[in-house]
């Protein structure tokens, strides 16, 4: 493998990250205030579609991502009202918001742009690509960071920026202390309903984003079932990064790096081996990270 391949598969990985990336911070901090979120395919679902209606309508590729952002709020808060507010059955109310999302987006896809299937448009609008004028011209590195869109940094800030928030302000161990003790943190006057909601809410509005980046980054179109698994692949993700911010980039680009890897070899291999390599990464993934976390919790017993 040349260096310019080498570069071409780190570029692919770091645009197929993102997504997966926004989803699992979504999921992580559902988890830190106890709440099993596994609506994030709906959400990244909803946030696609409504960014393509809004990008094909508006133009403005700005406000379809605030578009696609305010959709993930929307379908979270469903989750928030039933879930959270309720004490509805988390996988009841999950599975239900995808399922309602899925078939919702396909009849709308035919309802609001006279299509099934999928819709592409000429008139549809990419996000901007950001290349550094000093660094594309550096060799390796240039082609690394070739034609990457703000939302892919932006990802990266964001878990730096809940980082910080969870782990180095009051209000952020305020947030972890309903997770880990509900009942106690009541008592101690913080407000847990309202902060399981907020973070459910959050959850959509990353979501969305990720949604938007997915259906206008690598590609400007809407197919149904776009998402593919990614909300599920988010939360392995999650989990495997501890529901920490910094080592969930570390997984996500992991599923990252299997998906552009299974780009990559669409020539060698069949397809369908290929679109299947980030489900069977994923399988194995939390395979061995369960194992590991079981010998871990029978040895301190």
């Amino acid at each position: 493998m040349n260096a310019n391949m080498l570069a071409v598969i780190i570029n692919s990985t770091i645009r197929s990250t993102t997504p997966v990336l926004l989803a699992a911070l979504g999921s992580a901090i559902c988890s830190r205030v106890g709440v099993f979120n596994i609506a994030l395919e709906g959400q990244i679902l909803i946030g696609s579609f409504v960014a393509i209606v809004a990008n094909y309508f508006t133009g403005n590729v700005y406000i379809a991502v605030l578009c696609g952002v305010l959709a993930g709020v929307a379908v979270a808060s469903l989750v928030a009202v039933l879930q959270v507010k309720y004490q509805a059955a988390d996988m009841v109310i999950g599975t239900s918001v995808n399922l309602l999302v899925g078939g919702l987006t396909s009849v709308l896809l035919n309802t609001i742009l006279g299509v099934k299937g999928s819709f592409s448009s000429p008139e549809l609008k990419a996000l901007p690509k950001i290349n550094i004028p000093v660094i594309r011209d550096i060799p390796f590195v240039g082609r690394v960071l070739e034609q990457l869109t703000f939302i892919d940094y932006l990802s990266y800030l964001l878990a730096v920026l809940m980082f910080v928030y969870l782990f180095k302000t009051v209000q952020g161990f305020h947030v972890q202390s309903v997770g880990k003790n509900k009942e106690a943190a009541g008592s101690l006057g913080v407000k847990t309903l309202r902060i399981q909601i907020l973070a459910v809410l959050v959850s959509g509005a990353l979501c969305g984003l990720g949604g938007s980046v997915l259906c206008m980054g690598q590609v400007t179109l809407f197919t149904e079932n776009m998402s593919s698994g990614r909300g599920y692949i988010a939360m392995a993700s999650s989990n495997m990064g501890q529901t920490h911010p910094l080592f969930i980039i570390l997984s996500s680009l992991f599923f990252g790096f299997c998906q552009a890897l299974g780009v990559s070899l669409q020539n060698v291999i069949p397809s369908q081996l290929t679109l299947a390599i980030p489900y069977i990464a994923t399988i194995i993934a939390l395979s061995i990270f369960g194992s590991r976390t079981l010998k871990k919790k029978l040895r301190s017993k």
